[in-house]
């Protein structure tokens, strides 16, 4: 098939019928963008049911009703503040239709029989249809939608103009090869494409089955799917280098840690070091949960690159994980190791920078900086990226530009649900670090109400007397008329009158010097209590701090929670986390802190934030609605997306080039959801 034919999918809104500028405008606000395929896209949330044909007696209020009327009188209102009101009849009693602007009387005179349809209320005994969604003569019944899908809207835009452009949209849908094996079509009874988005969009007689639904979100899936495997495979084929070491300065290194890896570190270590050694270049997630020993793993894979006689940089994504991860690894690392942020200038800039140039500094830590233009490497062969979960995959793709052979690891404390793996991060390998190193002691995790406060600020002031370092979370900054939370200004101020110069504060809106004074104050011990908000979230490391106090945490999202308590049982002292939350908390909430106490398996966390929150927070960024998703929604329809996970892989290995007849046809799949990468990457090869 011609993929043209579906260019008038891609046309711009103002292209169908009675679609001006005005309306496109409100239309795109709706529905996400400014073309005929998004409104195409643009899913029912719900459906009106107007076959239910009442009689006037037997109406109800609340129901959505079509009721068969005559036309009795119009009783015009006294004053412009108040309603038209039309009488109607039929056999069995009479109903008003009120209007607050009526302009309609010729089409409702007197006499007039209707079919009248929206939804019934009651007023003073009376029963009422306010503003109809339907008025029309009896006699053209057929115009009246049986079914009615209810889309979203903007302020501005009616139902009825969704209605019409959707109409016209579908109109624009051609003939389509079918993608899917006929064995999966018939045992999961899905109906072809454009029967499904017909049923879903413009159903004639009936509300959609489910499975017209389905088979639209496996559409999107396995292009989703398929397009990532598609990109997976292109980076696996990219010429690397082999990069072989002597373990010499691994070695070294591992005698200054003083303890042996994990055995999870070891195996990601293999893997990293097949994708090292081999002749491909590595793209690769390395998943730990906090505390795991990430940092360790990739120091010995950077010592791989220069034991090979090339460079490694770490990058962070502020300056102070930056500075923190610089100061851990100069201590294992037995070559130099220097570090570029924004902040370095002048005189150690130029040097550092020659250093990079001409292959004198080995290992190179740092913020973005590390990538600016000005900055070039001798041979950069790893690069390590902590933290940045919040890049696309053309980012990640890009991010070993600086060198010809780059390869690249992605680290994140955060654990992220297998939802997401799958349809965000498929195009990389994933190593998981799923233990903790030695010395680390498990969290104890107690529940509180609000109520029991002066009991655990009591509980507090022993575990300072006993030498102990404490950190104390609040949700909000400053105090709010509209949300009722103890804001960490107020809470410092009160722990401060009870603690006295041992309180510290730290919070975004400070300025960043008070805000580092503050962290690096608590990192020598000067400060003993540090109230804060979730800036601490990530890169603060104080081993010696012990307790961790999170108020109401039944405001925190479960893998929010889990990386504030990872703060603490860093050294070798036993470790607390208390959850403060109100005195009544919903169920949802109490099982979510419940399985926080119970449990410290990050992942397992994360899937379960995931399906309770709906992705909504999970990566500290909005994830909810997936971007991109339009017909799945990767909660609702996950068992889907592992079918179309499998389906993609098998695709591919029977059919790399997309070349067979199915293949042609998942090549349709692909530029219909607009998967351009992959559409790039095939054609390239």
């Amino acid at each position: 098939m011609d993929s043209d034919t579906l260019t008038p999918l891609f046309a711009p809104l103002t292209s169908l019928r009675g679609i001006g500028p005005a309306v496109a405008k409100l239309l795109a606000r709706a529905v996400g963008g400014k073309r005929v395929i998004e409104l195409l896209f643009h899913m029912p949330e719900s459906y009106l049911d107007r076959r239910n044909r009442p009689t006037i007696r037997d109406a109800r209020a609340g129901m959505v009703a079509t009721l068969a009327v005559e036309v009795v009188r119009h009783d015009k209102p006294a004053n412009s503040r108040q309603p038209w009101r039309i009488v109607v009849k039929d056999d069995t009693g009479t109903a008003e239709l009120v209007f607050f602007k009526f302009t309609r009387e010729a089409q409702m005179p007197p006499g007039a029989k209707l079919l009248v349809s929206g939804k019934v209320e009651s007023f003073n005994g009376r029963i009422t249809m306010p503003h109809p969604d339907h008025l029309v003569p009896i006699e053209q019944a057929d115009r009246l939608p049986a079914i009615e899908p209810v889309w979203p809207l903007t302020a501005g835009l009616w139902p009825r103009q969704v209605a019409s452009g959707v109409a016209q949209a579908l109109q624009f849908v051609p003939p389509l090869p079918e993608w899917h094996d006929p064995a999966l079509l018939r045992r999961e009874k899905w109906p072809s494409f454009s029967d499904a988005i017909h049923a879903v969009q413009l159903p004639k007689d009936h509300v959609p089955d489910p499975v017209a639904r389905a088979r639209l979100a496996y559409d999107e899936l396995l292009a989703g799917q398929v397009a990532l495997a598609v990109i997976k495979g292109r980076v696996r084929a990219r010429r690397g280098q082999a990069l072989v070491g002597d373990s010499r300065l691994r070695t070294i290194a591992l005698e200054r840690f003083g303890f042996q890896p994990t055995e999870s570190q070891t195996k990601a270590l293999a893997e990293i070091d097949a994708d090292l050694t081999s002749e491909r270049r590595m793209l690769r997630l390395l998943q730990g949960d906090v505390g795991s020993g990430k940092t360790l793993v990739a120091l010995l894979a950077m010592l791989r690159a220069v034991e090979a006689g090339k460079q490694a940089a770490l990058m962070a994504p502020t300056e102070i994980l930056a500075r923190q991860h610089h100061r851990v690894l100069s201590r294992l690392c037995p070559v130099p190791v220097a570090v570029l942020t924004g902040s370095v200038k002048g005189r150690e800039r130029t040097k550092l920078l020659r250093g990079l140039k001409d292959g004198s500094i080995p290992i190179a830590v740092g913020t973005h900086a590390l990538f600016q233009d000005a900055v070039e490497y001798q041979d950069l062969a790893l690069a390590v990226i902590d933290e940045q979960h919040r890049f696309g995959v053309a980012q990640r793709l890009s991010l070993g530009g600086k060198g010809e052979l780059t390869d690249v690891l992605v680290m994140t404390a955060t654990p992220i649900p297998r939802t997401l793996l799958l349809t965000q991060w498929g195009e990389m390998d994933i190593s998981r670090l799923t233990g903790k190193p030695a010395g680390r002691k498990p969290i104890r995790t107690t529940l509180h109400s609000l109520g029991t406060l002066p009991g655990v600020v009591e509980g507090i002031a022993r575990k300072l007397d006993e030498g102990a370092q404490v950190y104390w979370v609040c949700p909000l900054v400053s105090e709010s008329e509209l949300v009722d939370l103890a804001a960490a200004e107020e809470r410092y101020a009160v722990l401060r009158e009870r603690f006295g110069e041992a309180v510290g504060l730290a919070h975004g809106q400070q300025s960043s010097e008070a805000r580092e004074a503050a962290l690096a104050g608590f990192a020598s011990g000067a400060i003993r209590l540090l109230v804060a908000t979730t800036v601490v979230e990530v890169g603060v490391d104080v081993p010696q701090a012990s307790v961790m106090v999170i108020e109401h945490a039944e405001r925190f999202g479960l893998a929010q929670l889990h990386q504030l308590r990872g703060r603490v049982g860093r050294g070798a002292e036993a470790s607390f986390c208390l959850l403060l939350h109100e005195d009544w908390v919903n169920e949802t909430a109490r099982r979510r802190l419940t399985l926080l106490r119970d449990t410290d398996d990050g992942f397992l966390i994360a899937d379960e934030d995931f399906r309770l929150r709906g992705g909504g927070d999970v990566l500290g960024t909005r994830q909810a609605g997936q971007p991109g998703f339009r017909l799945a929604d990767p909660l609702e329809h996950e068992p889907l997306l592992y079918m179309a996970h499998q389906d993609a892989a098998v695709l591919l290995s029977r059919d790399p080039g997309l070349t067979s007849e199915r293949g042609r046809a998942v090549r349709v799949l692909l530029r219909l959801f607009e998967r351009s990468a992959a559409m790039r990457t095939l054609a390239a090869g």
